[in-house]
């Protein structure tokens, strides 16, 4: 009975304890921590190279460009990060005459950016800074001895800082051409810093011949050459000229790629055995941003600390309308970052993600098809709302329109959909488009394979970006017609019977040539799991076959399919774009021939070609927003409704849950470094945890009981057998 009393006892100590089944350590209960996960290891943490999503949430809290979103305004504004102010810009004619901020674009010869950074702001801690007595590096000529045991940042025992500098953006600016880096944007950014590629080759050169110099193997001194059009005014200041207009260049200064390297922590990377222990710019960022990373394993956890230098910034005192409301500037004027660590872990399933996250062991989560039904309601009318189940938790769902635009391409430069030379051809084929353009309803292929997480497109532009037109003015009159007044009504889909119309004078009626009768018949061109898996070719397939249209699926492995989309081979496809800046231009340029796929291996990936469209385009990239901009905008959506050369399939909806205690937390694809502004309320996240995670132990008790049951006769039985056969110390010795 003594063993039962034991496990009883243990059982009730336990029901006193912290909650059973926490996934973090002991040491973190109580610590102002915000738990997340991710489900893509990264593979580029290099400022130079980094270019995706599942980056950018670790990237981003760690390196400071000089300009950044602002977090809680809407449209999308910059504002200075590092910045002491906005940049300034100067534009110059040939002649070198400074022309006004309203000139021209097509004056326009070179821009000067010129950018002044605050002073006092300090690095993160690192190895790169430590220094000796006599002021020299304390970590360079490094041995294999020197290096035994070390395997992460933190094994160096010493570290250092200082000042930011211009120099250190130059620096960076200069690696974009590093011909060892692969810069993703080293051909964009070489259009209007002709000086990249005469680097680059310098470079290259140099790198042939870096052992004979006494460097290290895989590292140049990009100090020792210059870039024409980048230089360092003061310690504060740096200048940039562009060749021509680029007004988007300012969003540019607002990613990673424009952040800095000091020429220390290159140089402290770049030393013989670092790199085989992942001790590279790759694997471990180095910043000047609220937080560092302290542990790298990306098949488990990744941890980010908050940075001791930090200079902690203010929160934001405005927003949009309805931000007061939602409690958003409640923390106004308070430093930040208010969170001292964010524990990412790997989750490879979402099952395990989602249940987590109902336990309260993670912060927020997306909303996925698994747990859709559990987790949001829709509406007749498709309005969405939580569940009950999530509205008892204090969970709440946060919404917005993704700035991408995801759309069916038709190949123009194909017989049939693009039209042949003749100009009678090309209108048949403009009518053949339209038709295909209203049969395949993406209402309702939102609502059935997105769960409505989709808004219809009317044009590449989604909206918050400027150009884009709510309500009837937005409305693409090819496929919609408006019903109801201008302010209470809405667009409403044309009718098969529209679209059979406009087949007809396509010249296939009924889906049949109007003077062979040869069937028409429509080739979708897709890699395996995208539109061409079961469900989704079933449904195009039924679409099709209302306009008496045979459709056919030709899958092929991605490369493959890159191939067909290169070469023009392609009929019909399915392609997506997210915005890399809020600006129209970089979505309407999707469509300028002198982006063509075929021609110039640009992004126009339909090879559409309007002269009267690229001329407008070429006006309006380099335009302020205004209403001049907004006229010229309106006429290049027109044409595109009209041409078709894309069905509008729709803009993505991001769905988001977060629980009651995280607040300062607003969806926004174009903000990236939000870690700093979130906050957490520690109490109620404690008091939640241990309500939804009490451990059940009467199904301990009940088996102790149970246990107790059986061995009690046992025990009683040994008991008496052995007091029976005792004998007393007194009769042993008669």
């Amino acid at each position: 009975m003594a063993i039962v009393a034991t496990v009883l006892a243990a059982l009730a100590l336990a029901a006193c304890a912290p909650v059973w089944n926490d996934p973090y350590p002991a040491i973190e209960r109580g610590q102002n921590i915000l738990y997340t996960a991710f489900t893509e290891r990264p593979k580029h943490l290099d400022p130079v190279q980094s270019y995706s999503e599942d980056e950018a949430s670790f990237l981003y809290q760690i390196v400071e460009p000089p300009l950044q979103y602002h977090y809680l305004k809407r449209p999308y504004a910059l504002e200075p990060a590092t910045a002491d102010g906005m940049p300034r810009l100067r534009r110059f004619d040939g002649g070198g005459r400074e022309l006004a901020a309203n000139a021209d674009a097509s004056r326009v010869a070179r821009t000067v950016v010129e950018v002044r950074i605050r002073p006092g702001i300090l690095y993160q801690p690192h190895p790169a800074f430590a220094l000796k007595e006599d002021g020299s590096a304390r970590y360079l000529g490094l041995s294999e001895a020197d290096l035994r045991g070390v395997r992460a940042i933190g094994d160096f025992a010493e570290t250092g800082s200082r000042e930011l500098e211009a120099r250190d953006y130059v620096y960076q600016i200069k690696r974009l051409a590093h011909p060892r880096l692969h810069s993703p944007i080293f051909e964009l950014m070489a259009e209007y810093l002709p000086g990249l590629k005469d680097l680059q080759a310098a470079l290259a050169a140099a790198g042939e011949g870096a052992a004979r110099t006494g460097e290290p193997r895989g590292w140049l001194d990009l100090d020792r050459f210059a870039l024409p059009g980048v230089e360092v005014v003061d310690r504060y200041t740096y200048r940039i000229t562009l060749q021509g207009a680029y007004p988007q260049f300012l969003y540019w200064l607002s990613m990673p790629f424009f952040s800095p390297v000091a020429r220390e922590v290159d140089r402290f990377f770049a030393q013989p055995g670092m790199a085989e222990r992942n001790l590279t710019l790759d694997w471990w960022p180095v910043g000047t941003g609220p937080y560092m990373l302290v542990e790298n394993n990306p098949n488990a956890r990744m941890v980010l600390a908050r940075n001791p230098n930090y200079r902690s910034d203010p929160y934001p005192c405005e927003g949009e309308a309805g931000d007061a409301e939602a409690g958003l500037l409640a923390d106004c004027g308070k430093g930040m970052p208010f969170i001292d660590k964010v524990v990412f872990s790997r989750e490879r399933e979402g099952i395990p993600y989602w249940n987590k996250f109902l336990q309260g062991y993670y912060d927020a989560s997306g909303v996925s098809s698994d747990n859709f039904d559990q987790a949001v309601t829709l509406t007749s009318q498709g309005e969405v709302s939580l569940s009950a189940d999530m509205e008892v938790k204090g969970i709440r769902l946060l919404t917005s329109v993704s700035p991408s635009i995801y759309y069916l391409g038709f190949n123009m430069l194909d017989a049939l959909v693009g039209g042949a030379a003749l100009k009678a051809d090309k209108e048949r084929a403009r009518k053949l488009r339209q038709a295909i353009s209203i049969t395949l309803d993406m209402e309702e292929f939102v609502s059935i394979f997105m769960n409505g997480r989709g808004l219809p497109g009317m044009s590449p532009l989604p909206p918050g970006i400027f150009g884009a037109r709510a309500g009837r003015a937005g409305m693409n009159p090819v496929v919609y017609e408006w019903q109801g007044s201008d302010t209470a009504g809405r667009p409403v889909r044309r009718s098969v019977d529209e679209a059979r119309r406009l087949l007809a004078e396509a010249g296939w009626p009924n889906g049949r040539h109007a003077q062979t009768g040869e069937p028409l018949v429509i080739n979708l061109d897709t890699t395996p799991g995208g539109l061409g898996d079961k469900a989704r070719s079933d449904w195009l397939a039924k679409k099709f076959r209302a306009l008496g249209v045979q459709f056919v699926v030709r899958p092929t492995d991605f490369n493959r399919f890159q191939d067909k989309v290169r070469q023009g081979n392609a009929q019909l496809f399915f392609f997506g774009w997210n915005a890399d800046y809020p600006d129209p231009e970089n979505l309407l340029f999707l469509l300028h021939g002198a982006q063509g796929k075929v021609r110039f291996n640009g992004q126009n990936a339909a090879n559409y070609e309007n002269p009267e469209y690229d001329a407008l385009f070429e006006r309006m990239k380099a335009m302020p927003d205004g209403a001049a901009r907004q006229q010229i905008i309106d006429r290049m959506v027109a044409m595109l409704q009209h041409d078709a050369p894309w069905i509008f399939a729709f803009h993505p909806m991001s769905y988001s849950l977060q629980h009651g205690w995280v607040l300062n937390r607003k969806t926004g694809a174009m903000v990236r470094n939000t870690m700093k502004y979130q906050r957490i309320h520690l109490e109620r996240r404690d008091a939640a945890r241990a309500a939804w995670n009490e451990p059940v132990v009467w199904p301990l008790v009940l088996v102790a009981l149970l246990l107790a049951a059986l061995l009690a006769p046992a025990a009683i039985h040994w008991r008496r057998s052995e007091t029976a056969t005792a004998v007393p110390v007194q009769e042993r010795g008669r």
